[in-house]
C-alpha cells in the first residue's frame, strides 16, 4: 500500500475515533445525577485534550449577581502550569473574545498575529496566561442566552483547528450546556421541595368544631381570617360551603356526610372564592368527638391555607417536564449523532465532475445560507439526500444535526407521530411522551423524503405548519413555536400529482420555493468513472478485495448501461462485482435485457406516444367529448393535453 493511503486510512481511523469518542462522552450524560456532573465534565475534557494533544481546556460561567463577570467552574491543564484566575471581568482581560461569545460565535485563534488591533487587550491576557492558540465556544441551551464558555488552548505551539476538531468542540460545548441547564434545574427543584417543606411547617392552623345536631360551628380567629367571615357573625355549616369554589361543593359535601355516618377521618383539598374574587386553596382535615352519652355530637377539624404549595406544585410540575424534555433532547441528539457518525463514515460527499452535477452544486451554494425551502426532484436513487445533508452542511444551521423523515416507510398514523409528537395519553397505548421530528430539528433542517407519498389529510397538518411555524403534539391543545428549515424531496412528477388530486396545490406551491432536478446517471455518464472507483475504495477494505484495475470494455460497458436504479444501483453492482472477482481486475456483470432487440428499441414514452397517436387518428384528433380520445384513454381532457404537449405529439398538417 502507498505512503498517501496509509495516511488516508489513518487518517479515517482517527476520525471515526474522534466520533466514536463524542457519541461516548454524549452517552455519558443522560441520567448522569447532579452530583457527578461537574466531576465528568472535567473528566471529559480530561480525553478531548489527550486525544487532540491539546494542553488546556477551561469551562467559565457568568456570575448571576455580577454581569460581565465569568466564574471558572471546570479546568483541566498540566502540572505547573500557570492558573487562571477563578473569578474573570471580561473588561479586564478578555474583552474582544467575550464581546463575540455573548451573541453565540465561536472564535478560533490559530496564532496571537491573527487578532485584529481592538483585541490588543485580549492579546496580552493570553501571553499572560501561556496560550498561543486556541478556540473559544460560548455555552446556550436552543435559543437561549448564553451563560458561559468552553476554552481549548494551546500553550507549547500555534496550531490549525481543523473543521473536524471545530465540530467536536462545537458538540461538546452543546452536551456541556444541556448537561449544566439540567443540574441547575434539578437544584431549584430541590430548593423548592426545602422551601415548601419549611412553608407548610411554619403555617398557622384554623381550628373550628361544627355540631351535628344544629350545624353551627364555631371557629377561632385565624380559620375566620382564612375565609373573610366577620369577627360577629354566627357560623354554621353553609357559611362554609357559601364561600366553596362551586366546582368544589358536592365533593366536600359528601367527604363531611361520609365521615359523619362512618366514623372515619375526613381529609380533603377544596378553593374558596373571597369577596374580590381571588381564589385560595384550602385544606381541611376533621374527626369525630365523642359527646357525654358516648356518641359523637360534634366534627372537630383544623383548616390551612395551602395555596402556596399548590403554586410550588405547579411550578415543580413545570420544572419536572422542562427536565423531561432536556433529557429526551439529550437521548435523541444522541441517537442522531451516532447516526451521523455512520453516514459520515460510508460518505465523504457528492461525487462527479461533469455540468449536470456543478449546475446542483452551483443552486445548492446558492440556496443553503437561506432558510428557503428546497424541494429537491429526481429519479430514485440519484442521491437527494446525500445533496440535502450537502445543502444542510453549508448552512448557518450546520452546528445542529439534520433530521430526516422518510414520508413513504411509516404508515400515516405513525408519520403524524414521528412528525409532531406526542402527549402521554394521546391514544391507547402512548404511555409515554414522545418527542416530533419538528422539536428535534429545533434551530436545524428537517429532511422530509419521499414527500409526495405524505396522505392528503397529513398535507394540510404540514402547510399549517409551514405557514405559521407551530405544532401541535398528538393530545395537546398547545401551541408550540418552531424554528426549522426545511428541505423536501420526491420521485414522483408532483406536478402531475397536483393535477390528479393527488397532491394539494398549495403545499405545492409552499414547498417550491427553490426546486433542484437531481438528473439521473444516464444523463452524467463521464461521472461514473470516478464513483465507480469512489466505490471500489470503499469497498476495499470491508472486504478485504484487491481490485486495482478495470478494463476498457468494462468501463464503457458501465457507460452505455442506462441505470434505471441510478447510483444507488451503480453501488449495489461494484459491491456484488468486488465480491464475485478474485484476480485484480475487476469483472462487471450488468443486468440482461428482458425485451428482445427489436422490443427494447421502445422506451415508455414512445409506447405511450404511439397509443395516444393511434387513439387520436381513430377518433378524427377529436380531444374531447363523446367519443373523444380523452373518453377512449380514460382520461381527463387537461390530462391528456397535457400529456401531448409533453410527449411532442403534433397533427399533421394534412
Amino acid at each position: 500500500m502507498s505512503p498517501s493511503k496509509i495516511k488516508q486510512n489513518t487518517e479515517l481511523d482517527r476520525h471515526l475515533r474522534f466520533e466514536a469518542l463524542l457519541a461516548e462522552i454524549s452517552t455519558l450524560f443522560i441520567n448522569l445525577p447532579p452530583e457527578q456532573i461537574d466531576s465528568e465534565i472535567e473528566g471529559a475534557q480530561r480525553r478531548i485534550c489527550k486525544f487532540l494533544n491539546i494542553d488546556r481546556s477551561t469551562l467559565w460561567q457568568f456570575q448571576g449577581q455580577e454581569p460581565g463577570t465569568l466564574l471558572l467552574t471546570h479546568m483541566c491543564q498540566p502540572e505547573g502550569s500557570r492558573s487562571t484566575p477563578d473569578r474573570m471581568t471580561s473588561n479586564e482581560f478578555f474583552p474582544w473574545v467575550l464581546q463575540k461569545m455573548v451573541v453565540g460565535e465561536t472564535v478560533t485563534v490559530s496564532k496571537m498575529t491573527d487578532l485584529p488591533e481592538e483585541a490588543e487587550r485580549d492579546r496580552k491576557s493570553f501571553k499572560l496566561y501561556g496560550a498561543k492558540s486556541g478556540v473559544y465556544v460560548p455555552l446556550s441551551v436552543g435559543q437561549g442566552p448564553v451563560f458561559g464558555v468552553l476554552t481549548f488552548a494551546a500553550m507549547h505551539e500555534e496550531r490549525d483547528w481543523s473543521e473536524e476538531v471545530l465540530k467536536g468542540c462545537l458538540l461538546l460545548a452543546q452536551v456541556f450546556s444541556n448537561t449544566l441547564a439540567r443540574k441547575k434545574s434539578e437544584i431549584a427543584l430541590r430548593e423548592s421541595e426545602a422551601r415548601l417543606i419549611l412553608t407548610t411547617n411554619a403555617a398557622e392552623a384554623g381550628l373550628w368544631n361544627m355540631e351535628l345536631d344544629t350545624r353551627s360551628v364555631w371557629a377561632t380567629e385565624k380559620t375566620r381570617n382564612l375565609f373573610h367571615f366577620p369577627p360577629d357573625e354566627k357560623l354554621n355549616e353553609e357559611s362554609f360551603f357559601n364561600t366553596m369554589h362551586p366546582e368544589d361543593r358536592e365533593r366536600v359535601n359528601h367527604l363531611v356526610q361520609q365521615a359523619v355516618q362512618t366514623g372515619e377521618n375526613f381529609e380533603c383539598e377544596y378553593r374558596i372564592v373571597h369577596p374580590g374574587g381571588k381564589i385560595r386553596w384550602i385544606t381541611a382535615r376533621g374527626q369525630l368527638h365523642p359527646g357525654s352519652a358516648g356518641e359523637s355530637d360534634r366534627l372537630l377539624g383544623v383548616s390551612l391555607d395551602i395555596s402556596v404549595r399548590k403554586q410550588m406544585e405547579e411550578q415543580l410540575e413545570g420544572r419536572l417536564r422542562e427536565i423531561e424534555d432536556l433529557k429526551q433532547r439529550l437521548e435523541q441528539e444522541n441517537i442522531y449523532l451516532q447516526e451521523e457518525v455512520k453516514l459520515l463514515s460510508r460518505h465523504s460527499g457528492i461525487l462527479g465532475q461533469s455540468t449536470a452535477i456543478k449546475n446542483i452544486l452551483a443552486q445548492a451554494d446558492q440556496v443553503a445560507r437561506t432558510d428557503s425551502t428546497v424541494l429537491l426532484l429526481g429519479e430514485t436513487g440519484t442521491g437527494k439526500e446525500l445533496l440535502a445533508r450537502a445543502i444542510h452542511s453549508m448552512s448557518l444551521r450546520k452546528d445542529r444535526p439534520m433530521v430526516t423523515i422518510n414520508c413513504a416507510s411509516l404508515p400515516p398514523s405513525l408519520i403524524e407521530n414521528e412528525l409532531f409528537g406526542r402527549e402521554k395519553g394521546a391514544y391507547t397505548g402512548a404511555m409515554t411522551k414522545m418527542v416530533g421530528r419538528f422539536e428535534l430539528a429545533e434551530g436545524s433542517t428537517l429532511f422530509l423524503d419521499e414527500i409526495g407519498e405524505l396522505p392528503l389529510d397529513l398535507q394540510s397538518k404540514l402547510l399549517r405548519v409551514l405557514e405559521e411555524g407551530t405544532i401541535e403534539r398528538l393530545g395537546s391543545t398547545k401551541s408550540l413555536h418552531i424554528n426549522v428549515r426545511i428541505i423536501a424531496a420526491t420521485n414522483r412528477d408532483i406536478e402531475q400529482e397536483v393535477e390528479e388530486g393527488k397532491f394539494r396545490q398549495d403545499l405545492f406551491y409552499r414547498l417550491n420555493v427553490f426546486p433542484i432536478l437531481v438528473p439521473p446517471l444516464r444523463e452524467r455518464t463521464e461521472d461514473i468513472p470516478l464513483l465507480v472507483w469512489a466505490f471500489i475504495r470503499e469497498f476495499k477494505k470491508r472486504l478485504g478485495s484487491q481490485i486495482e484495475k478495470i478494463s476498457h470494455k468494462t468501463m464503457q460497458a458501465l457507460e452505455s448501461y442506462p441505470w434505471p436504479g441510478n447510483v444507488r444501483e451503480l453501488r449495489n453492482i461494484i459491491e456484488r462485482a468486488m465480491i464475485l472477482t478474485k484476480d485484480k481486475t475487476l469483472i462487471v456483470q450488468l443486468p440482461k435485457k428482458v425485451l428482445s432487440e427489436e422490443e427494447a428499441i421502445s422506451s415508455l414514452d414512445d409506447i405511450i406516444r404511439r397509443e395516444i397517436l393511434a387513439v387520436l387518428k381513430r377518433t378524427h384528433w377529436r380531444i374531447s367529448g363523446p367519443g373523444g380520445a380523452a373518453e377512449a384513454l380514460r382520461l381527463k381532457r387537461s390530462t391528456l393535453q397535457s400529456k401531448i404537449k409533453k410527449l411532442g405529439i403534433k397533427r399533421p398538417s394534412s
